[in-house]
């Protein structure tokens, strides 16, 4: 289901194919992230048109809304939403611990009340994956906890246990796609080294790695990766959930990992902030408002090839519905194209010089530019 292609001398970067029954996926690949049937303000036909491989759905929001009868009705999310390409869902999990309003944790999963109307549910490892069965994905993520940061040992240690128990059990649930295990262990190097080798043990098609990027350190998240990636499967995808800045998708990159979500692209984009090969532009400033130039030079995205800074800065501070849906199309623009030119690099053996000078050249995005966690 996944061909290497082949390597960086200088890194653990990978250049390789998974391969679905609804296309293959080129990695390393950034997969833009439609939480509830929708990457927000974007069309399937525009995420084609951008050169989307794979898209995000979760569990967790479909389940609650619009439901399984619905989902049953329409015979999948494919046809819901009118995308023919490859899906991964979350199993929800993560949804669960954040967005309940009152949840309770046994060895068969988690009776919740949820976020929409506190009505009270129940999400296992069996649920959670005969629902992505429902939905018809060509991923499937396996349930597990996902533990806040900071966290005790005592506290992540029991925590994997559970996500481990779980594992097994997901495992033996039939699903139409692949099933991706979960790395976890919080910040501790052994609870990632004995969870991936778990996970192995049990069998998956691929590997993610959770539990990054809520709230710790930028060194203690590439010291998670670190700690599990060694133990992973060179024969099998690698997958680091939620991350993340651009900077830190090309050093997960050199770190061996094949696939990234995040909602940074298309959440940023509707506080009017763009993504550039030097950092980040808040459109909304006064010194965009005479400026004749795209966004960035060179771009070929839509709002590139036509509007200027200063039209686009005039529809956001306006509230008009096009500014936002334009900020948005560049930005994942900017994150496909930045795996594309990643891709080319580590097949031409300049990777390392890239990776030099765009993490080196990159301005740090500013944190009042974001309004809500990322990974809600």
């Amino acid at each position: 289901m996944f061909t290497l292609l082949g390597t960086d001398p200088s890194s653990k970067a990978r250049r390789g194919i998974l391969h679905t029954k609804r296309g293959d996926i080129q990695t390393p690949q950034f997969m833009p992230v439609g939480t509830q049937g929708s990457v927000k303000a974007v069309s399937p036909d525009e995420l084609t048109q951008l050169g989307a491989q794979i898209i995000l759905g979760n569990t967790y929001h479909l389940f609650v809304r619009p439901g399984m009868e619905v989902m049953k009705k329409f015979g999948g999310l494919h046809r819901f939403m009118g995308w023919d390409g490859p899906i991964l869902t979350d199993s929800g999990g993560f949804q669960v611990f954040s967005l309940a309003k009152l949840r309770k944790i046994t060895p068969e999963g988690v009776h919740f009340q949820n976020h929409l109307d506190g009505s009270p549910m129940f999400l296992g490892p069996r649920e959670a994956m005969e629902i992505q069965a429902v939905l018809g994905s060509d991923i499937c993520m396996l349930f597990d906890e996902c533990p806040p940061h900071p966290c005790e040992r005592d506290y992540a240690a029991k925590s994997l246990a559970l996500t481990l128990k779980w594992a097994a059990m997901c495992k033996e649930v039939e699903t139409p796609g692949m099933k991706f295990g979960i790395v976890q262990g919080s910040s501790y190097a052994d609870l990632r080294r004995e969870s991936a080798e778990a996970l192995v043990q049990i069998g998956f098609d691929g590997y993610a790695i959770g539990g990054v990027s809520v709230g710790e350190s930028e060194p203690e998240m590439m010291a998670a990766v670190e700690a599990a990636e060694p133990f992973l499967p060179a024969e099998k995808p690698r997958y680091a959930m939620g991350l993340g800045t651009p900077p830190q998708l090309v050093e997960m990159v050199a770190r061996g990992v094949d696939m990234f979500d995040c909602v940074l692209p298309t959440r940023i984009a509707r506080n009017g902030t763009a993504f550039t090969e030097r950092g980040t532009l808040n459109l909304k400033n006064a010194e965009f408002t005479m400026d004749e130039g795209p966004i960035e030079d060179g771009c070929e995205c839509p709002a590139c090839r036509k509007f200027a800074r200063g039209y686009l800065r005039h529809l956001i501070k306006a509230n008009e519905i096009l500014g936002l849906r334009l900020v948005t199309l560049h930005n994942l623009h900017f994150y496909l194209n930045l795996m594309r030119r990643i891709r080319g690099h580590i097949e031409a053996g300049t990777f390392a010089e890239f990776r030099k000078k765009f993490v080196s050249e990159y301005v740090p995005w500013k944190s009042e530019e974001v309004a809500a966690p990322l990974t809600a």
